[in-house]
């Protein structure tokens, strides 16, 4: 997905995209323009539009534009032919299907995810870089914050990751645990799997019928176990309706594929260690 070489732009300079354009220069990601039709000087090269920006070759945009305005932003991006990770938390659910129905082969990452990041070599969102370390585990989470704190328990425990991605818990969003499963498998770079799953939905279950013919060892975490069904708990993804989307489900389908699940998250250093 990226690599030291990737080349990034970033739509919607306010405070927080400025905040984390900073951090992704810092980290070493080659950020090479922002977008914003407002803002004129920056350490990069600031443009009104994204066409404008080609010319620097980026093959990705990292968006931070307000949720009413972020669909176009992303249709922009897309038309441009870049791939995309949607920082940006409550886009509508009708705006991201037509984000999706846009991206004609192209990622999207998100919407309302922390984005996506390849340790010590490019990091695209929000991620707090000081708790990854360079190793050989994939990670796919849903939460950005149960990211961070699974990230770091590796780290700790001297357990290095490769590529994390953090998908986003929106009812509606780009890549889903798939689609990541498939870049793990194809990564030379990725030896070990960590899926962090959620109550609500399916993608935990479409993920576990992949698994099956995966050739690395996953273990995976789900959150919510004691969630009440009909109660949205969170990301707006995490409510239950029947059987489908509950934790059980979820944990019942991983396991039939050989999945080693965690019961509480600190397990999950202890099955990678195994």
């Amino acid at each position: 997905m990226i690599n030291k070489d990737t080349k990034v732009i970033v739509q919607g300079l306010g405070k927080q995209g400025l905040f984390h354009t900073k951090l992704m220069l810092e980290y070493g990601t080659k950020v090479v323009a922002g977008v914003n039709p407002n803002l004129k000087e920056l350490s990069i090269p600031v443009f009104k539009t994204v066409k404008e920006s080609l010319h620097l070759k980026p093959t990705w945009s990292v968006i931070f534009v307000p949720a009413k305005f972020c669909k176009d932003a992303a249709i922009e991006a897309l038309e441009a032919g870049l791939n995309i990770v949607i920082i940006t938390e409550g886009v509508p659910v009708k705006d991201m299907l037509e984000i999706v129905e846009k991206s004609k082969g192209l990622k999207v990452v998100g919407g309302n995810c922390p984005g996506v990041i390849r340790v010590l070599e490019c990091k695209l969102g929000i991620m707090p870089a000081h708790v990854f370390k360079k190793g050989s585990v994939g990670l796919v989470s849903r939460s950005g914050t149960l990211t961070y704190g699974i990230a770091d328990a590796l780290s700790r425990h001297g357990i290095g990751q490769s590529l994390v991605v953090g998908i986003g818990g929106d009812m509606v969003n780009g890549m889903d645990f798939v689609d990541v499963l498939k870049v793990f498998e194809e990564d030379s770079s990725v030896e070990k799997v960590v899926l962090l799953g959620e109550i609500g939905g399916d993608s935990e279950e479409r993920a576990a019928e992949y698994i099956k013919g995966m050739s690395k060892p996953v273990v995976a975490y789900i959150a919510g176990r004691t969630a009440p069904k009909g109660k949205r708990m969170g990301h707006a993804g995490a409510i239950i309706y029947g059987e489908k989307g509950t934790y059980e489900h979820k944990v019942k389908k991983l396991r039939e594929s050989g999945v080693k699940v965690a019961n509480i998250p600190s397990e999950i250093v202890d099955e990678i260690k195994k």
